[in-house]
């Protein structure tokens, strides 16, 4: 088998994704569990290549926090549920994960003992080094910070070489492609460009974190899964921060 560019990731996986074709009122929803296996396939094989795993997930497709509250629901309650939404997608990828024969173990930010493990740093290495997948849901388990902050939180507590982003896009563009069809996509850029340019590739306050960490950030889309294993080999694959 090849031999992968990293020995440890962070995978960030954005819980819209995890709804696959799932529509309901006009927007995507829930799991779509055919998805979540082809992707459980996909980070089996990169696990099997000798890449140690983590995870974060958000929780999009059930709850995005201060967008769904709509000022309605007060702002810390709302993140509150949408750490919830990140707890539910991570239960059904350890789930699946499992069903594959793959160690896995989730920790959450805000004790849930009854079903996953609460995070702590040095036994989330530890089941990494022991080839578990462990999977980092409820974000950092405060309120006003997204899920792409956890990731970069817990790429820099857990010393990963590099952090997956997966999103919808596939990669960093100038403008929005879904509106301009001309918008420019970028293979490589810095932290500061994406700080200056204000481009919303992810929110400022992870951004700053991952520069200040000097950790990379791959942008890349999951609409073929396959793209996270391309990447863990070192194929050229999306927009690399650095």
């Amino acid at each position: 088998m090849p031999k992968a560019k990293y020995k440890r990731v962070l995978i960030k996986v954005s819980g819209e994704v995890l709804a696959g074709n799932n529509v309901y009122n006009g927007k995507k929803f829930g799991i779509d569990i055919d998805f979540v296996r082809s992707l459980c396939e996909v980070v089996k094989k990169c696990q099997e290549a000798g890449v140690e795993i983590g995870i974060v997930v958000g929780g999009g497709n059930f709850w995005r926090g201060v967008k769904d509250g709509g000022g309605k629901i007060e702002r810390t309650r709302a993140d509150h549920m949408g750490m919830l939404a990140t707890t539910i997608n991570a239960l059904a990828l350890a789930d699946v994960l499992e069903k594959m024969d793959v160690e896995v173990r989730v920790q959450t930010a805000i004790e849930m003992r009854a079903f996953a493990e609460p995070y702590v740093r040095l036994r989330a290495c530890r089941h990494l080094e022991k080839g578990r997948v462990v999977i980092f849901a409820a974000g950092t388990g405060n309120p006003y910070f997204s899920t792409d902050t956890a990731a970069v939180l817990r790429a820099a507590e857990i010393n990963a070489d590099i952090i997956l982003l997966a999103k919808n896009v596939d990669g960093i563009y100038d403008d929005d492609p879904a509106v301009n069809p001309n918008a420019k996509r970028y293979d490589t850029l810095t932290y500061s460009e994406i700080l200056r340019k204000h481009l919303q590739a992810m929110d400022t306050t992870a951004t700053s974190l991952s520069m200040d960490n000097n950790i990379p950030v791959l942008f890349f889309a999951l609409n073929d899964p396959e793209n996270i294993y391309r990447a863990v080999m070192g194929e050229k694959v999306g927009t690399i921060v650095k």
